[in-house]
């Protein structure tokens, strides 16, 4: 099988997603060339809210209803990511996906004025901010991953991503073992620094079960390129504000402080007790410091 192929073999949305998070807030909609997965819900001010590399929209399964409850909320599942379709390998990148959510807010006639981040998804409205494509007044960056990587890993993160985009096998592999062995998706986890319900878990482990989720999940590594961003990241317009959690192994505190030396109009709020998937270990609290931020407390 291609890794063209592997990157159409995704979930099934009848299958799939019968039990999907917010499933009665999900539509399907057709923006800058693909069939987009996304959650509206609420009314008031509109809030876009944006997953990380690898996760979807059932990462917001607990905060976007709670969002919900004072802001109208955007939720996509990114190009490739769960049941959006998946653009060619080389479309899953940064300024591609700005675009493409872009579209899809066009398509939907909705001008967020808060943007809510997880990690790559913070970058992505940073890079939709900087290309004109959102204008909100308020960035909030949860566990955002916003700067390349430093020392030996930054050197050989996109290249060994690069080999496992391309390699048509190992998604299928990956996926099978995620099937077989579900303690390998809680070791993940685990990882982060955050510790998730069996439900959440369960949801993941659909992810990755899937080969083309995965391997756009790959291609989006591959292709990260935060030079750019870093570059340019001082001439943000809306206020930033970056969320960083005391027990987040993925992306650091450390991360956030790196920020804030490129860009010292950035607010920074430290969080402890929670990892890198605070908002699924305690939805409530992240709703609430959300809601603080952009006024609604």
């Amino acid at each position: 099988m291609t890794s063209a192929k592997v990157l159409q073999d995704k979930l099934d949305w009848t299958r799939d997603g019968a039990d999907w998070p917010n499933r009665d807030a999900s539509r399907f909609v057709e923006a800058g060339g693909l069939r987009w997965h996304v959650q509206v819900a609420g009314s008031g001010a509109v809030l876009l809210l944006l997953h990380g590399t690898a996760a979807s929209t059932h990462s917001f399964g607990g905060l976007l209803p709670l969002l919900a409850e004072r802001c109208t909320v955007v939720a996509p599942d990114l190009p490739g990511h769960a049941f959006t379709g998946t653009p060619g390998p080389k479309e899953i990148c940064l300024p591609c996906m700005a675009a493409g959510v872009g579209a899809l807010l066009r398509a939907l006639d909705l001008e967020p004025e808060v943007a809510v981040g997880h990690s790559a998804g913070a970058a992505v409205l940073v890079r939709m901010a900087l290309d004109g494509e959102i204008e909100p007044r308020l960035i909030v960056s949860l566990s955002g991953a916003l700067l390349p990587l430093k020392g030996l890993a930054g050197k050989w993160f996109s290249p060994a991503a690069k080999f496992f985009a391309r390699n048509s096998f190992l998604p299928r592999f990956v996926s099978n073992g995620a099937r077989r062995d579900p303690k390998g998706v809680v070791r993940l986890a685990d990882s982060t620094g955050s510790r998730l319900t069996t439900r959440d878990i369960d949801l993941y482990r659909r992810l990755i079960a899937s080969p083309g989720h995965l391997a756009a999940a790959l291609n989006m590594m591959a292709n990260w390129d935060l030079e750019p961003l870093a570059r340019e990241l001082p001439e943000l317009e809306p206020e930033l504000l970056l969320v960083a959690f005391g027990n987040d192994k993925t992306v650091p505190p450390a991360e956030a402080e790196r920020v804030l030396a490129v860009d010292p109009r950035a607010q920074l709020k430290r969080v402890g007790g929670f990892g890198h998937l605070a908002h699924e270990e305690d939805p409530a609290f992240v709703a609430e410091l959300i809601f603080e931020a952009i006024g609604l407390d």
